[in-house]
């Protein structure tokens, strides 16, 4: 039987072993370097101590794995370790719900890959249920396709999964320019000024912020545009770094389908290959934001029911990073028909168009009030955001729609992105029908509906829709049927 003698990871892995725990350690280590003993024989022990620490985290690192083994036996992938205490963990093929490669720095010039291993149970935990840090691609292969072959029940042997792998059909591929127009429309920009002020803030006991913003508060006063330049270079910075950043993460992004599967590959540094089982997947979304929406592009996910806590990227996997909205059900209907991805949405109803209004504008208001009060005249400047909010409203008024598709809810609905959701109706999980007290002055209800995905769950909220309409969908999931041209016969579809 292939693989049912116990094999150690490949020997960088003690280098990864030694790096995790230098990781766990880096916040005491610093403190300790940095607050010391100062001067004399306390230099010397700290030095010491320090040189004892680092030896002792690499020793065990090695130790880890010498005891660490794994092997495939009787249908199980049996993995054994521990330094003092030794541990033995047996997972059923047939429970592992995904398996996720990735080649980082370390196993990618060794030809090696590190593989997770998820379960219904690391989703709850939070902990991937095991991670074979450096094994070779033959070995993770062999484990895919033991893993294939228990999900789809197959009469074959060990023997025979060994000997070929599943035919895998090219779906989609990133082209150079699509890389370029994902790296360049995407929000990273945001997520790097916030990271730069975390790691800056993190400091704060020791460098005094206070006297150095007052020391600058008279330049910035007088440098207006000088210290105007300053931030467009930040900014720039900024935009540069999120810009790499991404181009390097989603570099020869691959979509792939075997029979029973979706598999992911992407990255340059570090690449990284996701295994998306077909009837693990929850829901499709496809979101357009303000930058890619007017040239009618699009990013598609797939909600699966994998993914932890501490991987939550394996529960909400992108699967088109970034394509023409229209090529969005040629793409994916060939490979997964039970989804309608062009429905014709039912919007809402004119009366809406008020509460959207109201709320975008009492939303606001602080925001505009508070400069006019206190800062005139240059305080009137935030009329502007009144007029912001007014647009805004709108744009969600517009469109927000449902629609149902035989056995399949769509939402559409506008936060900062405008997000359209596909749930099948053996996925989701909770569906709610509310009417606060103006709504029903209106004929107004709110329907939310809700499918699982990793350790939360995903779907749609779309508030004011006619009380007819959300009546017919809660009926029509709840299993007393409904005709569905009753209700909504005086409706236009979008």
């Amino acid at each position: 039987m292939m693989m049912s003698n116990p094999k150690r990871l490949h020997p960088i892995a003690a280098v990864a072993n030694f790096l995790k725990q230098l990781k766990e350690l880096i916040v005491p280590f610093v403190i300790f370097v940095v607050f010391g003993s100062r001067g004399g024989n306390g230099e010397i022990i700290q030095l010491v101590i320090t040189a004892g620490i680092l030896i002792a985290v690499f020793i065990f690192g090695i130790l880890s794995w010498l005891r660490y083994t794994y092997r495939l036996e009787e249908g199980e992938l049996r993995i054994e370790y521990g330094v003092l205490i030794r541990k033995k963990r047996y997972i059923p093929l047939e429970r592992i719900q995904s398996l996720d490669l990735s080649e980082g720095l370390l196993q990618r010039p060794f030809g090696l890959v590190k593989m997770k291993v998820e379960t219904a149970g690391s989703s709850e935990s939070g902990d991937a249920e095991a991670v074979l840090t450096a094994i070779t691609r033959q070995d993770a292969d062999l484990i895919q396709q033991a893993f294939s072959s228990a999900k789809n029940k197959s009469s074959e042997s060990m023997g025979e999964i060994a000997s070929g792998i599943q035919p895998r059909k090219v779906i989609y591929k990133i082209s150079r320019g699509q890389l370029l127009l994902l790296a360049s429309t995407s929000g990273g920009v945001g997520v790097v000024i916030s990271a730069v002020f975390a790691f800056v803030f993190q400091f704060e006991e020791i460098i005094p912020y206070k006297k150095v913003f007052a020391g600058l508060e008279g330049f910035i006063a007088n440098g207006v545009v000088f210290v105007s330049i300053l931030v467009f270079i930040g900014f720039l910075i900024a935009w540069i770094i999120a810009l790499v950043g991404s181009m390097l993460k989603y570099a020869d992004f691959t979509l792939r389908k075997t029979e029973k599967e979706l598999i992911i590959t992407r990255g340059l540094l570090e690449k990284r290959q996701m295994t998306i089982p077909l009837h693990r997947i929850q829901a499709i979304q496809i979101s357009e934001n303000l930058v890619r929406q007017p040239f009618g592009l699009a990013t598609v996910y797939i909600e699966s029911a994998g993914g932890s806590l501490e991987d939550n990227e394996s529960a909400r996997v992108m699967v088109l990073p970034i394509v023409k909205r229209s090529r969005i059900a040629g793409l994916l209907k060939p490979h997964l028909p039970e989804y309608e991805l062009q429905p014709g949405f039912f919007k809402a109803p004119k009366r809406a168009l008020g509460r959207y209004v109201w709320r975008g504008v009492l939303g606001i208001m602080p925001l505009v009030l508070a400069p006019i009060l206190f800062f005139r005249p240059w305080g009137y400047f935030s009329l502007l955001l009144l007029v912001f909010s007014l647009a805004w409203s709108y744009l969600k008024y517009k469109d927000a729609g449902w629609d149902i598709s035989s056995l399949q809810l769509s939402l559409r609905y506008r936060g900062i992105i405008r997000t359209t959701v596909f749930m099948r109706k053996n996925r989701i999980q909770s569906l709610t029908m509310s009417e606060s007290y103006f709504q029903k002055r209106r004929s107004l209800a709110t329907i939310e509906a809700i499918a699982m995905s990793g350790t939360g769950g995903t779907g749609g909220r779309v508030p004011d829709l006619d009380r007819k309409e959300v009546y017919a969908i809660y009926k029509w999931y709840s299993h007393t049927g409904v005709n569905r041209n009753m209700p909504v016969n005086n409706k236009k579809r979008s």
